[in-house]
């Protein structure tokens, strides 16, 4: 079987950009910018005090509004996988931001009339104190919801697609300072979403603590605003690529070629390139094969008869029905990876934790100087200080170190980074019991059983270590996943290691709204007086019994995790992607080190950052 130059794929001029002209720039940045900026102070400044006012205002049970939040952060981490999909198959980057910019708006201006209108909440009760509150009506709550999962839709268009559109502004090969000037979008990018997160849990929680839910909701709606406002302002400005095949398309046709050939025989001779359809993109790529590993998968992409199944500009006729061998190993090493990504989700419980101890915090003594009280929820800044901290601390001072006596240009292996995450992820919850049981034994010496508000005689100080054991499992853990899903890709596609992590997320986020209903359903079960461990009144409640449940649950997925890590190899071909996206070769070589480009785009604690 021969083969010839007509199984090259050339790439369309410009990537497919629509319309270049004089659109695009540094004059684009400040609109891009402030689109994702803005929307992230408004709706992570509206999580951590969330779980107050669920219970406050529309008279859930903690276990009830934690559950709630959890499902709210699964859709969350869905719809950006969405957004991709429909953005790069269909609609193009800049449609899907505007609609999920003004739909984001109408889910916060509906949040922000649930505190407005008196009519749209329960009577006014305390459930921590009465233990029984009216019922909040369906309407009500159907307005509450509406507004969460439209908030939702609105994150999985601007998160996946912000990022990808502003480089679209500066992707001109021709211009020499090309990558300077995407350096510094890069730069500036990241720079303004650590500060997002910042002002989102301090200044938005601290508005909501001292001016109450109107005020406190009304600034995200105003910022949103003026997001939207920023955003179109510029829309003459920009550069819009056409949307064209998705990687999940890709993926889903590499299934569908090989179910359409699994009867077919293999080649004689699985080794030789011309059994197989390569596409590459452009004239520098070269002959490889598929690896042996998932070899039932090598079917999509066999060829059976080149006359008809490849065009004359070397594309295939049906997409289908065939498949390259990039494709193909791209599915492969997607499938290799599904044990150690589902070691992830144990931990993404653990850093999804932002109910509970924002209701620890609310009952210990939060002064800090004077008569300054830190607000119960920006107690979850500490976590994201101490992962930025170890962040720029290991890449700037522990690497260097390490690598001169590893040989390993990372310092540490991504495997162990991953491993070591999840320990400390079991201290933070084995942490977060100590105190709340010292917490629960104060009150009840003070005699607070039956007053939960009451604020219990110890600081709130306490509750660092867990917080700052939680963003360090987060920096070794969460990047360190990013980085190996990184690395097993071409840099093209590093969108999956957004995806997949996204993806573990969300599914952390399901098993965590379980564990709380388990641990809530069986404790009534088992008491005589029908008190949850997860109580709504803490004092009454065993929180510290549900931490050590998921210290129990870490420590078994760590175990977990040490079989998959050894059973985990990155094929009987170790995977190159080659540096400048060009092509893929396949090699024999034993031993890797998983070496992440030092690029400011390619980053992956910078990817983490922006998902």
């Amino acid at each position: 079987m021969e083969m010839n130059a007509s199984h090259s794929a050339k790439t369309p001029p410009q990537n497919g950009i629509s319309s270049r002209s004089c659109n695009g720039g540094l004059r684009t940045m400040p609109f891009i910018i402030a689109n994702e900026a803005l929307e992230k102070i408004a709706s992570y400044g509206l999580i951590p005090n969330m779980i107050l006012y669920l219970i406050t205002v529309y008279h859930f049970s903690a276990a009830d509004a934690t559950t709630i939040l959890f499902i709210w952060g699964a859709i969350s981490n869905f719809m950006p996988i969405l957004g991709a999909f429909l953005s790069d198959s269909y609609f193009g980057r800049f449609l899907v931001i505007s609609i999920a910019t003004l739909t984001t708006l109408l889910g916060l201006v509906l949040l922000w009339l649930t505190a407005v209108i008196e009519k749209s909440r329960s009577p006014k009760c305390d459930i921590r104190e009465s233990g029984i509150c009216d019922n909040t009506k369906p309407v009500q709550m159907i307005l509450l919801f509406v507004a969460f999962v439209l908030m939702s839709i609105g994150v999985g268009g601007i998160r996946p697609c912000s990022m990808a559109f502003g480089a679209d502004q500066f992707e001109n090969p021709e211009n020499p300072n090309n990558v300077r000037i995407m350096e510094s979008f890069f730069n500036w990018y990241y720079a303004s979403l650590g500060v997002s997160l910042m002002i989102a849990l301090t200044v938005i929680v601290y508005i909501q603590n001292e001016f109450g839910w109107v005020i406190g909701f009304g600034v995200p709606v105003g910022l949103m605003l003026l997001s939207a406002v920023m955003f179109f302002i510029g829309s003459k400005l920009y550069v819009n690529v056409k949307p064209n095949k998705s990687l999940l398309t890709g993926l889903v046709q590499v299934w569908v070629a090989y179910w359409n050939k699994r009867h077919l025989p293999f080649p004689p001779d699985v080794d030789d390139s011309a059994h197989y359809y390569y596409n590459y993109y452009n004239d520098h790529s070269k002959f490889f094969v598929p690896t042996q590993k998932l070899r039932y998968l090598n079917k999509a992409c066999m060829l059976i008869n080149p006359e008809k199944e490849i065009k004359a500009d070397g594309s295939p006729s049906d997409t289908w029905s065939l498949c390259s061998v990039m494709q193909v190993q791209v599915l492969k090493s997607l499938i290799q990876l599904l044990p150690i990504w589902s070691t992830g989700i144990m931990i993404g419980v653990t850093i999804s934790q932002h109910s509970f101890p924002v209701l620890q915090a609310n009952t210990l003594n939060r002064r800090l100087a004077g008569n300054f009280k830190i607000p119960a929820g920006s107690f979850g800044i500490f976590a994201i200080l101490t992962l930025t901290i170890w962040v720029i601390l290991y890449d700037r001072v522990i690497v260097p170190l390490l690598s001169k006596h590893t040989n390993n240009p990372r310092g540490i292996k991504v495997i162990t980074r991953i491993g070591i995450g999840i320990f400390i992820s079991c201290m933070a919850t084995a942490t977060a019991a100590l105190v709340e049981r010292a917490r629960r034994a104060k009150a009840i010496h003070q005699g607070l059983e039956e007053t939960p508000n009451a604020e219990v005689d110890m600081s709130a100080l306490w509750l660092l270590p867990q917080h700052c054991l939680t963003g360090l499992g987060e920096g070794l853990n969460a990047i360190g996943q990013i980085e190996l899903y990184y690395s097993q890709f071409p840099k093209s596609m590093a969108s999956i290691s957004v995806a997949l992590f996204a993806l573990g997320m969300a599914f952390a986020n399901i098993v965590g709204s379980l564990i709380v209903n388990i641990v809530d359903v069986a404790s009534k079960s088992a008491d005589a007086t029908k008190e949850s461990w997860v109580s709504t009144n803490l004092n009454k409640g065993h929180y510290d019994y549900y931490y050590w449940i998921l210290t129990l649950l870490s420590l078994a997925n760590l175990i977990y995790f040490y079989f998959c890590s050894r059973a985990f190899k990155y094929c009987d071909h170790d995977i190159f992607w080659d540096c400048d996206n060009r092509a893929a070769q396949f090699t024999d070589k034993e031993d890797v080190m998983l070496d992440i480009p030092k690029s400011t785009g390619d980053d992956s604690s910078s990817i983490y950052f922006s998902a």
